[in-house]
C-alpha cells in the first residue's frame, strides 16, 4: 500500500510543523510578557521618583518585576526618568527587555 506511507509522511511533517510553530508562538508571547513587565517596572520607578507613589524607585521596580515572575537586572534614575531592564527564563534561554519612563517631554 504505497498510499499509506505517503499519508504517514504527510501526517508526520504536519505534526513537526505544528510543534515548531507552537514553540515560536510561545517565544513571542514570552517576549511580550517581558516587554510589558519592563514597561510596568519603569513606570513604577518613575512614579516613585516623582513622588506620586511613596517608596524607593528601584525597589518598586523590583517588586513589579517579581510579581511578574521576572528579575530586575538594572535600574537607573536620571532625575525623574527611570530606565529598567528585566530578565527571565524561557526554557533553557534567558531573555531580557528594557524600558524607560518619565514625565512627558
Amino acid at each position: 500500500m504505497p498510499g499509506t506511507a505517503v499519508v504517514a509522511g504527510i501526517a508526520g511533517a504536519a505534526a513537526a510543523l505544528t510543534i515548531g510553530l507552537a514553540a515560536v508562538a510561545s517565544a513571542a508571547v514570552f517576549s511580550q510578557r517581558l516587554a510589558g513587565a519592563a514597561d510596568a517596572a519603569a513606570l513604577a520607578a518613575a512614579d516613585t521618583a516623582s513622588g506620586a507613589v511613596a517608596g524607593i524607585p528601584c525597589e518598586r521596580a523590583a517588586d513589579i518585576a517579581e510579581v511578574s515572575g521576572l528579575t530586575l537586572e538594572a535600574c537607573e534614575l536620571d532625575g525623574l526618568i527611570a530606565t529598567v531592564t528585566v530578565s527571565g527564563r524561557f526554557g533553557a534561554l534567558v531573555g531580557s527587555a528594557s524600558a524607560r519612563a518619565g514625565p512627558p517631554s
